[in-house]
């Protein structure tokens, strides 16, 4: 009997074994997340650490990927979308909360931004922020500067773009807007000096009149492709990413281009956005997504992204791995009191995106 015994325990430990063995996720992680938005060897250091094989795919604006969790068995582990969006996926069903006692870096996250990301993710159950910045106004200078004229440049930046008599000097070298209702709608409502993401639905009557006034002088709407026509001068005026823009900049330094960009600042501030990594409910690979959220967590990790990125990121004790003329670069990581002045990503119901796409379906489309 004792060796009956010895054979039924066996078998039982190695089905336990084989049965662990199986349950294991495998070494894969398929992330989804903003394009130019990463560093070159984020993602093959995390794969040489962990063994993990990581399939990237990126996106343009947070309306695809919200339609992609909607449909369901996406594959995505990792999502990165903006946190007002985040909020709304959450609150569906769309994601599962995440674990932080499998994110040690999560000490790394300043208190302040977890705060504010938690005004749309009480408790920070479902979000862990990315990298943050700021819809704005950039500009090719020399060309903006010809284009005017005996036209001095506007105390507010955003007149630039939302002022027929400005607006309409640029159209000849190229002005580019964001193609994104959730981006576009914020920004004119903070002009006309309404909330960014009003609950009233009055305030939206005054939006479309705005738009069309200058639609005549938009050339192209893309929330990618501008950043190397910005770059290459066949752009000299963009509604787009503080980042991007930064990232425009760069590139015309480092091809010699021989293009000034330039990142502003609107007098009554920017739209903030915050980016944040969140965990499909049905993600296949979760035990991967916490590891690379971790990762990413990690100060050298993420002050690598801002490095290359030119976004600010949540990070404290990441601070002392960001070049110096990237951290005190006021288009990066922009002053409190210009801060102060800017829009807050709010949640919206589904009555109010449905009139942000309608009015903007109408700018786009020019009816």
């Amino acid at each position: 009997m004792p060796s009956l015994t010895r054979l039924t325990c066996g078998l039982a430990f190695g089905m336990a074994a084989a049965l662990g063995a199986h349950a294991e996720e495998e070494k894969v992680l398929n992330i989804y997340n903003w394009s130019n938005y990463i560093a070159p060897d984020t993602i093959a250091n995390f794969e040489k650490e962990t063994g993990i094989k990581v399939r990237y795919d990126v996106f343009d604006n947070n309306e695809i990927v919200h339609a992609k969790l909607v449909a369901g068995k996406t594959g995505y582990d990792v999502v990165v979308p903006s946190s007002y969006w985040g909020k709304l996926q959450a609150d569906g069903g769309l994601l599962q909360k995440i674990d932080k006692s499998k994110i040690p870096n999560w000490k790394n996250l300043d208190p302040a931004m977890l705060a504010q990301l938690g005004r749309l993710d009480p408790g920070n159950q479902y979000m862990v922020n990315w990298m943050w910045g700021y819809t704005t106004v950039g500009i090719n200078v020399d060309k903006v500067k010809a284009a005017l004229g005996s036209t001095p440049m506007p105390d507010n930046a955003w007149d630039l773009i939302f002022k027929p008599e400005y607006i309409g000097k640029l159209k000849s070298c190229g002005v580019s807007f964001l193609d994104s209702p959730t981006e576009v709608i914020p920004a004119a409502l903070h002009y006309l000096g309404k909330p960014a993401y009003s609950k009233n639905i009055a305030d939206y009557q005054a939006v479309p009149p705005l738009l069309k006034s200058i639609r005549p002088y938009v050339t192209l709407f893309s929330s990618s492709g501008y950043i190397n026509d910005l770059a290459n001068g066949q752009l000299c005026a963009v509604f787009g990413y503080s980042g991007d823009i930064n990232i425009a900049k760069n590139r015309a330094i480092e091809g010699k281009t021989g293009q000034h960009i330039q990142t502003l600042t609107p007098k009554t501030g920017g739209v903030i956005f915050m980016d944040s990594m969140v965990i499909p409910a049905d993600a296949p690979h979760p035990e991967n997504a916490h590891k690379w959220i971790n990762y990413i967590l990690r100060p050298e990790v993420h002050a690598g992204l801002s490095n290359k990125v030119f976004y600010a990121n949540p990070n404290l004790a990441s601070r002392k791995f960001i070049k110096p003329e990237v951290a005190n670069d006021p288009a990066v990581f922009p002053p409190e009191a210009e801060m102060k002045k800017m829009a807050q990503p709010e949640a919206l119901n589904n009555d109010i995106r449905r009139q942000m796409t309608r009015i903007y379906t109408s700018f786009k489309t020019g009816l």
